[in-house]
């Protein structure tokens, strides 16, 4: 019996929809209260912490935030004017853009990253166990490389996502 006969896919559905809306709020009221900042922007830090040199291309950036170009230079400028990020031109491409994490930008980061994971882990401790999230993070990643293998038709900016570490 597939998913699309399922009794419970729609309840589920529902579920996970209401869930993820509400604890994203949560996360993004959270993180705009402690480190004045949103989840997109801190999102933006990590991926930069996590690239070689703390830099990566726009449209790179802009495929693994899943944000159109247009939306993603907004973000860059409005966190530029913060001192958390340059914008810089391609040593290799003068044609292309990169965004560059600044030492202000990571002390930030690492300093909403602490308290963003204690809360993370507040809400999700007693509640889900080791197995669930192990369960959820193979769940994720299946739909997510289907997601990314679907999506490469015109105006997609979905990213293959990245090997395991």
């Amino acid at each position: 019996m597939g998913i699309e006969r399922s009794e419970t896919f729609p309840r589920a559905w529902r579920t996970y929809i209401e869930t993820t809306l509400l604890l994203e709020t949560r996360l993004e009221e959270d993180m705009r209260a402690t480190a004045g900042m949103t989840l997109a922007e801190f999102n933006v830090l990590l991926l930069l912490s996590e690239a070689p040199t703390c830099r990566m291309r726009m449209g790179h950036l802009a495929d693994r935030m899943v944000f159109s170009p247009s939306r993603l230079t907004y973000q860059v400028k409005s966190m530029e004017k913060r001192g958390l990020v340059l914008r810089q031109t391609s040593a290799e491409d003068k044609r292309v853009h990169e965004v560059v994490l600044t030492a202000i930008g990571l002390e930030r980061f690492r300093e909403a990253g602490e308290h963003h994971a204690a809360t993370v882990q507040n809400l999700f401790d007693g509640i889900v166990t080791e197995e669930e999230l192990v369960m959820l993070e193979r769940l994720f990643s299946r739909l997510r490389g289907q997601l990314t293998q679907d999506s490469s038709g015109p105006g997609s900016t979905a990213q293959q996502p990245d090997p395991p570490s």
